[in-house]
């Protein structure tokens, strides 16, 4: 067993991608799997440290304002795909999958012409362009969303989820590790044996707005007894929050133990992205989704939506952070039925063994 597994650029698409190769391999201990990422994207990092090789592309997207890269991008495309064409021939995949990201094109586009058989994994309940044009010629759709009938062809539609990481399908006594891993057990003096806890989260690279909201509310959350754990990413400069001044302030660039970030939330404040919102599912938390709105087709917003719309999370746009989200979580906090109700809906939702689905069908395109 061979396996192709492209894309990347952002936590959202190198995680699930992740946890499908290490579903595969759950299942073929031999099984080789060669991702094809992005140069200089997050995936040429975080690939190599989960264990598995990987090769770049030098592909960028897009720009949909008025740029001169814009100038580049056939010529960087046509090399992506040259390159993609090797790589494909070296390797001899039994299968390839795309999970979106810059590099899923061009090598999803040369499989399917030299006829592996591939699938994509739509993460959104709002597809990207180049899911849509890549999937008049792959077997299977993975999906994580009801109604994708309207961008694919039904027959080729499963609707297995989002894979997520194995870690957080399990939080139970992680509490205590996750006190003393983000360092709070002796940084307030007496407070209460177990205070509530605020989890910020917004994405491997940084949410501005929410950045810029919590900064702004400092002051007034120092005043509260709530913790806060808030990864910040990494545009954003974490010496400016002063530790001492907000001792009940945690800051991280970036979470790498998100298990026990979600183990020790009480209530949690995310962007929506769509692996944000499958573990959202999985954690069972209250939740304030703030989707980002400079995203293709305004996607987070429809993501966060499918659950605001079945009572499963509260919502606050963007444009609104600043004035409305210190009030939105005070409400939160302060409700205990609204808690409950948020808890009990979102955890209807989760889907737990989306990774093991996708390594079934891999199975399966192979075989046919």
């Amino acid at each position: 067993m061979k396996v192709i597994i492209s894309g990347g650029g952002t936590g959202g698409h190198i995680f699930p991608a992740i946890a499908i190769a290490n579903a595969i391999k759950a299942k073929h201990s031999e099984a080789e799997i060669l991702f094809v990422g992005a140069n200089g994207r997050m995936e040429m990092e975080k690939v190599p440290a989960a264990g598995y090789r990987i090769e770049g592309l030098n592909i960028a997207g897009f720009q949909r304002r008025l740029t001169w890269k814009n100038l580049t991008f056939p010529f960087k495309l046509w090399k992506s795909l040259q390159r993609a064409k090797k790589i494909i021939r070296e390797f001899n995949p039994d299968v390839a999958i795309g999970v979106g990201g810059y590099a899923s094109g061009p090598t999803l586009q040369m499989a399917t012409k030299l006829r592996i058989p591939c699938l994509i994994q739509e993460q959104n309940s709002y597809p990207g362009i180049t899911n849509k044009i890549l999937s008049k010629n792959v077997q299977k759709i993975c999906v994580a969303y009801e109604g994708m009938d309207k961008f694919f062809a039904s027959e080729k539609i499963v609707f297995t989820g989002n894979p997520i990481r194995q870690d957080i399908s399990d939080l139970s006594n992680k509490y205590d590790e996750a006190q003393q891993y983000f360092n709070f057990s002796n940084r307030r003096g007496e407070v209460h044996p177990r205070p509530k806890t605020l989890l910020v989260i917004g994405g491997s690279l940084g949410a501005r707005t929410i950045n810029e909201s919590l900064s702004a509310m400092l002051p007034e959350l120092a005043k509260t007894d709530l913790q806060v754990i808030w990864q910040t990413g990494k545009n954003f400069d974490i010496s400016s929050v002063d530790t001492k001044q907000f001792p009940n302030i945690h800051t991280m660039q970036f979470i790498t133990r998100m298990d026990l970030a979600y183990s020790i939330a009480d209530f949690i404040v995310s962007r929506a992205g769509a692996l944000s919102i499958s573990e959202l599912c999985v954690v069972g938390k209250p939740a304030i989704l703030i989707p980002s709105p400079n995203v293709s087709e305004d996607h987070q917003t429809k993501n966060a939506m499918a659950l605001v719309n079945q009572n499963a999370a509260l919502f606050v746009a963007d444009k609104d952070a600043k004035t409305l989200l210190f009030s939105t979580i005070t409400k939160l906090v302060n409700d205990l039925e609204l808690q409950q109700n948020l808890s009990q809906n979102i955890l209807k939702l989760a889907k737990t063994d989306a990774a093991k689905q996708i390594a079934d069908i891999v199975d399966n395109i192979k075989k046919s």
